[in-house]
């Protein structure tokens, strides 16, 4: 399976787990309409994990599609939300409840950020919504804002545009070669995140992509 023409080899060995369990969940809105947008790259970063770690992430549930598997000797949970975007946190919340998860250690969240040149990665252990209205139900529903998190940047709307319009809009050409470059490092930096490494997760991967900017994103 292709994600932005990446080509995912699947682990065919797996090694020996860990007795943690990890959520991972990688925010978007369901139906095709919105396959590839700006505002689901969080659904394809999941997509990508699920496909390079034979995981099925089709068990409908939780409000959200999710599949158990492990990553590199970590057991994990994979979860898409199928609330749309605006209420994330009913899902989330729901998981973490049934899994007994604790939510500051045992929760990565991944998503879009308009403040990010496209493709680029910044890893944040809490922090405010920024915006993002999806973060905000998150933490509506836990009730704090301590978790962790990977922003995958798609770049600042152009003067003119409408926001909503943007998020939900399709990337360009040059955008996606960019953004298959993100989406390998974002393997990287959850495999260190739940090995507990995540300040080094910060320090490699909160860098500027290396990838020239597009129109609008100066």
């Amino acid at each position: 399976m292709r994600w932005f023409g990446i080509k995912f080899r699947r682990k065919e060995a797996v090694q020996e787990e860990t007795g943690k369990m990890v959520i991972i969940v990688g925010l978007g809105n369901p139906k095709k309409e919105y396959e590839n947008t700006r505002h689901n790259v969080g659904f394809m970063a999941i997509d990508a994990l699920a496909e390079k770690y034979n995981i099925s992430v089709l068990d409908c549930r939780h409000k959200a599609l999710i599949g158990k598997g492990v990553i590199n000797g970590y057991k994990v949970v994979l979860v898409k939300p199928l609330t749309y975007m605006n209420l994330s946190g009913e899902a989330v919340r729901a998981v973490i409840d049934y899994y007994k998860a604790d939510a500051e250690s045992e929760l990565i969240v991944i998503y879009d950020d308009v403040s990010l040149d496209v493709g680029q990665l910044r890893i944040r252990k809490k922090g405010s919504a920024g915006g993002h209205n999806g973060i905000k139900n998150i933490i509506a529903q836990l009730g704090h804002d301590v978790f962790l998190r990977i922003k995958i940047g798609v770049g600042e709307k152009p003067k003119g545009y409408d926001l909503a319009d943007y998020v939900l809009g399709h990337f360009s050409k040059e955008e996606l070669a960019v953004m298959q470059e993100s989406l390998c490092k974002v393997d990287g930096a959850v495999n260190l995140m739940l090995a507990g490494e995540v300040d080094q997760a910060m320090n490699d991967y909160n860098k500027k992509s290396s990838g020239t900017n597009t129109e609008g994103n100066k």
